[in-house]
C-alpha cells in the first residue's frame, strides 16, 4: 500500500514537472473509474491526453480573450444574426470558420450608427479566438496613440513586430477618427504593413468615397482603400435598421404598468396622443451578393465577396 501510494506521488510530481497539469490532477480518478469499467491501457491513457488537450485549450481560449480586449459578451449569443439581410448572414456564417485568415483577406463593416457593426465584427473575433487565433480589438484612436508615441520613442518597428503576433487585429470606428498628417502616416504604416500578410477588420460610419476626411490626402486615401480592398469582404450594412433605435421605439410603445383609478375625468389636455407607427422591417434581401458592396468602392477599386 505504500508502495502504491508512493508510485502516485511521484507520477503527481513527474507529470506535474513535465507541464501535464491535468494529467496530474485527474489520472488518479481517471484510473479509477478505467479499472471500474474495464478500460484498456490505450483508452485510460486516451482519457488522460484528452483531459489535458481540453483543459489547455481552455486556458489558451481564456488567455487570448483577456489579451484581446474584446468587449465583454458581444458574442453571436447575443448578437440577432435574424436582423440582417440573407446576403449578410451568409457573409457572416463564412467568416464563423476562419479561413479568410489564411489568406490574409481584410473585413470592413460599413453602416449607420447603431446598426451592430461593432458588435457582429467583435463577434467573429470570440470565433477567431475559439479557433485558436490571437486577435486585438482596439479603437482606432487608441491604435492610432499607440503608434504616435511608439514613432517618437523611435520604436514604431518594435511595436508594429508586436501587432504582428495578432492574427486580426479589429479596428473599431475607424469614421470617427479625425487624423492630423503624424496620425494619418502611422496608421496608413501599419495598414501597409499587414498588406497580404495578416488580416484587418474594420468597422465604419464612412463609405469610401468619405475616406479622404480620414487620411485628408487624396493620394494616402487611394491607397489605404487599395490595400484594404484588395482582398477583403465587404459587410453593407447601410440598409440595416439601427437596433438602437428600434429599441427606443420598442420601449416608447410598450404599455406601461396600470395606475389605480382616479375618480378625476381627464382633460383634454391630460390625453395621453398615440404613438406614431415605427417601420422597424428589415431591408429586403440582394439579388446579387457583391452589387451593393461594389456601390461603396470608389470606380478605381474592385471588391471581392469571398
Amino acid at each position: 500500500m505504500l508502495n502504491t501510494h508512493n508510485r502516485q506521488t511521484e507520477l503527481h510530481a513527474l507529470l506535474t514537472e513535465l507541464n501535464l497539469g491535468a494529467m496530474a490532477d485527474t489520472f488518479g480518478d481517471v484510473a479509477l473509474r478505467a479499472a471500474k469499467e474495464g478500460l484498456s491501457h490505450e483508452a485510460y491513457l486516451y482519457e488522460l491526453a484528452r483531459l489535458e488537450l481540453e483543459q489547455r485549450t481552455q486556458r489558451r481560449t481564456a488567455r487570448l480573450i483577456r489579451a484581446s480586449g474584446l468587449p465583454v459578451e458581444k458574442t453571436f449569443r447575443t448578437f440577432s444574426l435574424s436582423r440582417l439581410t440573407p446576403t449578410l448572414q451568409l457573409q457572416v456564417e463564412r467568416l464563423k470558420s476562419a479561413s479568410f485568415l489564411e489568406t490574409a483577406t481584410n473585413v470592413i463593416a460599413i453602416g449607420k450608427p447603431g446598426v451592430g457593426k461593432s458588435h457582429c465584427l467583435a463577434a467573429v473575433g470570440y470565433e477567431l479566438i475559439y479557433s485558436g487565433h490571437p486577435v486585438l480589438w482596439t479603437p482606432t484612436s487608441a491604435l492610432v496613440q499607440r503608434l504616435l508615441a511608439a514613432k517618437r520613442d523611435l520604436r514604431l518597428p518594435q511595436e508594429l513586430a508586436k501587432l504582428d503576433k495578432f492574427s486580426c487585429v479589429i479596428l473599431d470606428d475607424i469614421g470617427y477618427v479625425q487624423h492630423d498628417r503624424d496620425e494619418m502616416e502611422v496608421l496608413f504604416t501599419f495598414l501597409a504593413d499587414r498588406y497580404e500578410r495578416k488580416s484587418v477588420m474594420i468597422t465604419t460610419n464612412l463609405v469610401f468615397s468619405e475616406w479622404e476626411r480620414i487620411f485628408k490626402d487624396p493620394m494616402t486615401t487611394m491607397a489605404a482603400i487599395d490595400r484594404l480592398v484588395h482582398h477583403s469582404v465587404i459587410l453593407d450594412m447601410m440598409s440595416v435598421d439601427s437596433y438602437r433605435a428600434e429599441a427606443a421605439s420598442q420601449q416608447h410603445l410598450s404599455p406601461r404598468s396600470p395606475k389605480k383609478a382616479s375618480s378625476k375625468r381627464a382633460t383634454p389636455h391630460e390625453a395621453v396622443p398615440s404613438p406614431q407607427n415605427v417601420d422597424a422591417s428589415s431591408a429586403s434581401p440582394q439579388d446579387d451578393p457583391g452589387t451593393s458592396a461594389n456601390e461603396l468602392v470608389p470606380a478605381t477599386f474592385g471588391a471581392s465577396g469571398s
